[in-house]
């Protein structure tokens, strides 16, 4: 089995620079998919895709090239949700994963907030990310980026 690849959702991502820190520490190529506003990088392990626009472009551009055991990093929960389907590992931005588990409730959760926010019972701002955040994201690619590479072998 070859090595994982990380793939990033990168529109609006908060921790594109730590995502490449643990990519490079663990040897691991990383691409950074986005409908724009991205810098090709001269490192051979780091790929930068630009997307046409479109709401799901970068998403569907994922789903297409990730393969199982691959490393999607999302805050969206559909594409988490379809890379699961595919049998790859999710990680959203502040370190929590996305599991086959999980994912039925964060669906769920979601379409319940759209739903809230449509009828005005919430208003539609999301938590702001904090330090801690960024912290545990680390934490957690680290470890997920480790156990996605013993199982192919390493």
């Amino acid at each position: 089995m070859p090595d994982p690849t990380i793939f990033v959702d990168a529109d609006a991502c908060p921790v594109k620079d730590e995502a490449k820190k643990v990519a490079e520490r663990l040897g691991l190529v990383i691409t950074i998919v986005s409908n724009g506003g991205i810098r090709p990088s001269r490192d051979p392990m780091v790929q930068v895709v630009v997307v046409p626009a479109g709401a799901d472009a970068a998403d569907d551009w994922i789903v297409e090239h990730a393969k199982a055991n691959d490393i999607v990093l999302t805050a969206d929960i559909p594409l988490a949700s379809r890379a699961i389907d595919k049998g790859c590992h999710v990680l959203g931005f502040t370190g929590k994963p996305f599991t086959p588990a999980s994912i039925g409730m964060a669906l769920a959760m979601r379409d319940l907030k759209q739903h809230l926010r449509e009828t005005g019972e919430i208003s539609g701002h999301n938590a702001s990310f904090r330090p801690a955040d960024r912290s545990a994201f680390l934490s957690a690619l680290d470890t997920l980026g480790r156990r996605a590479m013993t199982l192919t072998g390493k």
